[in-house]
């Protein structure tokens, strides 16, 4: 293992280079599995979906076609889907990390000797009273390698309510005096390669200040739509490995359309060109190689000309301030719209 330079309690190396772990193999091949997201309406719901997941795991390996997979990575909410709840009825579908459910998929990554990456709704005996969207990394030997909060919500863009859940961002001072300033921006430094996991969408700078950290691989979930363009930037701008993965079309009986923004699951290589992309909007199994010891040989963190950007970065407020769901925790989405109303620092 490379061991990275310490500024502030940040894994950060100042001469281009990164922390790493010894890697299992030279090349290894991600599988990005564009499934359903039911809204669980109670328990036996969710348990469907709990079984879906686990046979899509094992489906996963029983193609016949093609290499097996190392990593398995599903989308943001495969356990409970997702719908217009209140924050009490979205406490009812977390699950627990570990819990129950992470121990059946942990029984599924011993058993086919893989990863499994994927969304979920979390509460956390820690954060009483928050929801939190975390994106979990389960190891071959089932052990948990990773919990990765989503890093914010966007806030000002939907009309008459906002996203409830907490984030990174929401108790930013809390959330790093608790776990230390690097696990803010987290790296999971792996046998497959550095791995950042994340919801968060149109936000350049948060996979850019994770690849100068040293991440080599982002595994980017979705629900009901992406950007292209963003992913496939992100990419391109850090000169990494980015698979998205996205929701296929819904069961009919839901609160949405069948096609709610369904499909474009890929990967997209240090190029932005994708290695491998869903070619419908049905559930599917993409397979993409990885050769991360080649990569490995070459890479270096992005090349950033930071001088001549500091004094704007320095000079700029954020929209909204860290830590709003410290004091509070909105009830439900309108909620949320009022509380977070007339907060914004932008006149």
């Amino acid at each position: 293992m490379t061991e990275p330079t310490r500024d502030g309690g940040i894994s950060q190396r100042d001469d281009g280079g990164y922390a790493t772990a010894d890697l299992a193999k030279d090349a290894w091949t991600l599988g990005v599995v564009q499934s359903r997201v039911h809204p669980a309406t109670d328990d036996a719901a969710q348990e469907a979906n709990l079984a879906h997941m686990l046979r899509l795991i094992d489906n996963s390996f029983h193609t016949g076609f093609g290499p097996a997979p190392d990593l398995l990575f599903f989308h943001e909410f495969p356990i409970s889907g997702w719908d217009r709840w209140t924050k009490a009825e979205t406490e009812r579908r977390c699950i627990e990390i570990p819990g129950p459910e992470t121990e059946r998929i942990s029984a599924k990554a011993r058993e086919h000797g893989c990863h499994i990456a994927f969304g979920a709704y979390v509460r956390d005996p820690d954060w009483p009273g928050h929801v939190l969207s975390i994106t979990t990394l389960i190891g071959p030997d089932g052990e948990i390698i990773a919990k990765h909060w989503k890093a914010r919500n966007v806030k000002g863009v939907f009309r008459g309510f906002e996203l409830f859940t907490t984030t990174t961002y929401d108790v930013l001072d809390r959330y790093a005096e608790m776990y230390g300033a690097d696990a803010v921006l987290p790296v999971a430094r792996t046998g497959l390669g550095n791995i950042s996991m994340s919801s968060t969408q149109l936000e350049p700078e948060l996979f850019r200040a994770l690849a100068i950290k040293g991440a080599e691989v982002f595994l980017r979930t979705a629900s009901g739509s992406f950007s292209e363009v963003d992913v496939r930037a992100s990419a391109l701008h850090n000169r990494v490995y980015c698979a998205i993965v996205n929701n296929s079309v819904l069961d009919r009986e839901t609160s949405f359309f069948e096609d709610t923004g369904a499909g474009g699951s890929a990967v997209y290589g240090p190029d932005g060109q994708a290695i491998a992309a869903a070619d419908s909007k049905f559930e599917k199994l993409i397979l993409a190689q990885i050769p991360i010891a080649s990569f490995r040989a070459a890479h270096r963190q992005p090349d950033i000309h930071w001088d001549l950007y500091r004094p704007v970065f320095e000079k700029y407020t954020s929209r909204f301030e860290p830590n709003l769901y410290t004091p509070y925790q909105p009830h439900d989405l309108e909620d949320a719209g009022r509380y977070l109303n007339g907060r914004s620092r932008w006149q």
